[in-house]
């Protein structure tokens, strides 16, 4: 299993690649073979600071610019990341472990992303409000809200930054990129690329380090108007905590708990599929995975044996282009590998049943994070398979009898991002979609696209990615009234 080695990667700030100030630097390790890949500039606190007075000028000038004139430079962008698609998807592989196929969502969001929200912003209508003593007329404007702060999370290391990229730069918004330091390559090579179109300065900053030096010096300063991110509950309430050294506007799509729920009447082949994928693809590290597999009684053992089936045809291994078969690479650390085996020993020890995979296969480096893609039945309400959000190859599976119990079963948790139902009675369908506490219902089937809303209620966040409505995180109202003259 013969990795590549990406050199050293620098800050970008102001335009420039910069080494950090203290001249630190992280290693960038394949999760498939253990080997360091590239090495990033670490971050700290001093290189903060200075992304934030970037920002702040970077801010100003962009703010300034046209919407025609804003589009321009993205386009510019976009053509220049499709230039450079295969080195980006090669490095996904190598920094997190995802196969080639997968590496291109997360280009594919890039792009689109920057194509969509200039066209977005231009449809963007201002409000009209009636005036009833007819003394005045009213309206809505929309202007940048300021700097945006963004922080990421590793598993789709590009796509995350497409998804805040498109709408803050077609708002007139400035923006500092923090990706996680577990994947931190890919998005340090879109820093190269900015720096080799000359991207106004300031406008786009990206810098990786610790969270408590560098997360805590942009969420705590007063010059950020945005805070935005893809992570966990646990980081969002942080984040939120230590914002509150000024006003700031949030946007947060956290963790999820998804219920995928198999009525008897639904499309089995349809159902099972997609319960395979959205279990298994990624090496299940999405925040919309099938993460409590809910199947009714009826139909429950001849799904059970259909999911284990095609669970075990599995291609598992290193995805790079060389490789297009492979479905599933390792997970992104050792820590989430232990943690998968953790949910599978409590789950067991409660009462359910291991029925396929929960070990290290043979064959693959030992220094790697592999683990098997796992399936256990027979999970309940007491397991932690049932209460936290997976985020990893395990799929658990329980079975309902009652519409009340699948509905029961489907709210009892603390999150609420996205929900999957399989059924083709139409009454059920209306029931689900009124009473399912989750901010996405996708019934018979499953669609993401960068002109759908995406965004949980509960714990799961605050506000939306993608569509138009994420272009709100960016920007901020002004009340226009002018008095009308007799």
């Amino acid at each position: 299993m013969r990795t590549q080695n990406f050199g050293y990667k620098k800050l970008y700030i102001d335009g420039q690649l910069v080494d950090a100030a203290k001249g630190k630097k992280i290693n960038v390790v394949c999760p498939a073979t253990g080997e360091v890949i590239a090495e990033v500039a670490k971050a700290g606190k001093e290189d903060a600071e200075k992304a934030l007075l970037s920002a702040q000028k970077g801010f100003k000038y962009w703010s300034k610019l046209s919407l025609a004139e804003r589009t321009v430079w993205m386009t510019k962008l976009r053509t220049a990341v499709l230039e450079k698609e295969h080195e980006l998807r090669t490095a996904m592989v190598h920094e997190m472990g995802k196969n080639y196929a997968g590496a291109y969502e997360d280009i594919e969001a890039v792009i689109n992303a920057l194509e969509w929200y200039p066209g977005a912003m231009k449809n963007l209508r201002e409000e009209q409000i009636p005036d009833y003593e007819n003394t005045h007329t009213h309206k809505m404007i929309s202007k940048p809200a300021g700097v945006a702060v963004a922080y990421l999370a590793w598993n789709f290391p590009l796509l995350n930054v497409g998804f805040k990229l498109g709408p803050a730069l077609a708002a007139g918004c400035s923006l500092i990129i923090k990706p996680s330091t577990l994947s931190p390559l890919s998005t340090y090579m879109l820093g190269e690329i900015l720096h080799d179109i000359d991207f106004p300065a300031g406008v786009v900053n990206i810098l990786a380090g610790p969270s408590g030096e560098v997360a805590t010096t942009l969420t705590t300063s007063k010059i950020p108007a945005v805070l935005t991110m893809i992570g966990s509950t646990e980081t969002g309430k942080k984040v939120i905590a230590d914002s509150t050294t000024s006003i700031k506007k949030l946007g947060m799509e956290l963790g999820g708990n998804a219920p995928f729920i198999i009525f008897e009447d639904a499309d089995f082949e349809i159902a099972l599929n997609l319960a395979v994928v959205l279990s298994f693809w990624n090496s299940g590290q999405i925040c919309v995975a099938a993460n409590r597999i809910m199947v009714h009684k009826n139909i429950y053992d001849k799904f059970l044996k259909a999911f284990i089936k095609r669970t075990s045809a599995l291609k598992l291994g290193f995805g790079i282009k060389e490789n297009p078969e492979v479905f599933m690479g390792p997970v992104v650390s050792r820590s989430d590998r232990d943690r998968m085996f953790e949910l599978v020993e409590d789950a067991v020890s409660k009462g359910a049943t291991l029925e396929y995979g929960g070990k290290i296969p043979k064959g693959f480096p030992e220094k790697g994070n592999w683990i098997e893609p796992t399936v256990v039945s027979g999970i309940t309400p007491e397991m932690n398979l049932f209460r936290q959000e997976t985020f990893g190859p395990v799929a658990g599976i329980m079975s309902f009898e009652t519409d009340d119990e699948a509905l029961e079963l489907a709210n009892d948790t603390e999150y609420g991002l996205a929900s999957y139902i399989f059924t083709n009675n139409h009454q059920r369908i209306e029931r689900f979609t009124d009473e399912l506490e989750f901010g996405e219902i996708q019934i018979n089937g499953v669609k993401y696209a960068i002109y759908l809303p995406h965004g949980g209620i509960k714990n799961s966040g605050i506000g939306h990615d993608c569509s138009h409505l994420a272009l709100g995180d960016y920007l901020v109202k002004k009340r226009v009234s002018i008095a009308i003259k007799y």
